[in-house]
């Protein structure tokens, strides 16, 4: 086992990759000379050429579009968009022709791109740097949707994603790239050696995709969430002073079910966290699924703690940011309720 940030453990992962299947290439904005604007990509192009970590114009149509041809063709790439606020530009592009040409070939042609985009805020990175766009994907069909929240992950789940041969959006916290976080924004980000998730095998593995996993387990309520705010939810437990069941939901789609019920069904109660804006966010999904699935089982109605429906805003981020105090107090309410 090794020490490794969320960037390290993804760079280990597309190398690993590169160097397993000649077919796997990588392209976006800055990844090879650069090293791309977070360093995932550094040392990669110097190591397998400029034919294999290729750096693409300020075009994420032409990029995701490019990607298209080559998974068609009989190559994996890994498409990088530099921040997700600017995935939109290659949406068609997904949306229209990624997502259905498995089903509208009828099978007959695939194309095993993944798409990698650091997301969320945390970084004073303002509006158009800061955006969680991940439940927008989530309505579309033949996409598969990924958000890790530590380098052991992020490293087996992106491996896993790399050798599917259906489309995934692997979404990065940003704000944990190099550290996990609490809500809190005078206290510095914990190190990643300092965290069991920090510790990462060198070699080859993968992760499935399509499992939660119970990082915290607990009696009194469950706690729905993924990438950062799992961090943050961990915090806000100890704050609350509840026996919270976090769950990290760590691929949106598919949807592990079962791990959600037999955790709601054994707690009662439900908090559902994510950074993204509250009106029709993924969290409505997961509230959906909770009652549906488990309605006879709760014993007080589900909250949500989201990001506003705004933009995103620089000057008030922090309280945007659903922090470890805004989580503990809907952790106290629903503990209070019924």
């Amino acid at each position: 086992m090794a020490r490794m940030t969320m960037i390290q453990a993804l760079n280990s992962a597309m190398d690993i990759m590169l160097d397993r299947d000649p077919d796997v290439v990588i392209l976006g904005e800055d990844v090879g000379y650069f090293g791309g604007v977070f360093r995932a990509t550094e040392g990669l192009q110097r190591k397998y050429g400029e034919h294999r970590v290729i750096d693409a114009p300020i075009a994420e149509g032409g990029i995701i579009g490019a990607a298209i041809g080559m998974g068609v063709n009989g190559l994996r790439p890994i498409s990088e968009i530099q921040f997700a606020d600017y995935i939109y530009p290659g949406f068609d592009q997904i949306v229209s022709e990624l997502a259905k040409l498995r089903y509208r070939t009828g099978g007959e042609f695939f194309a095993p791109v993944t798409i990698r985009t650091p997301c969320g805020g945390g970084i004073r990175g303002g509006q158009t740097h800061s955006q969680s766009p991940e439940g927008v994907f989530t309505h579309v069909c033949g996409l598969k949707i990924i958000m890790p929240s530590n380098p052991y992950d992020a490293k087996g789940l992106l491996i896993s994603a790399i050798e599917d041969d259906d489309p995934v959006l692997f979404f990065e916290p940003k704000r944990i790239y190099n550290g996990p976080f609490d809500g809190d924004p005078d206290k510095p980000a914990m190190p990643w050696s300092q965290h069991p998730k920090g510790e990462v095998p060198e070699g080859y593995y993968s992760l499935p995709i399509g499992l939660a996993e119970v990082v915290r387990e607990g009696e009194d309520l469950t706690v729905l969430c993924y990438g950062t705010m799992v961090h943050v939810c961990e915090a806000a437990a100890k704050l609350a002073e509840v026996e919270a069941e976090i769950v990290d939901i760590r691929t949106m789609i598919p949807l592990d079910v079962d791990t959600i019920r037999q955790s709601v069904e054994k707690t009662g109660r439900c908090v559902i966290v994510h950074e993204a804006t509250r009106f029709s966010g993924f969290g409505a999904e997961l509230s959906a699924t909770v009652q549906e699935e488990c309605f006879y089982s709760l014993e007080a109605p589900i909250e949500r703690v989201t990001g506003w429906d705004t933009p995103y805003p620089h000057a008030f981020e922090w309280d945007y940011f659903p922090g470890q105090k805004r989580v503990a107090a809907a952790m106290v309410k629903v503990m209070e309720a019924g």
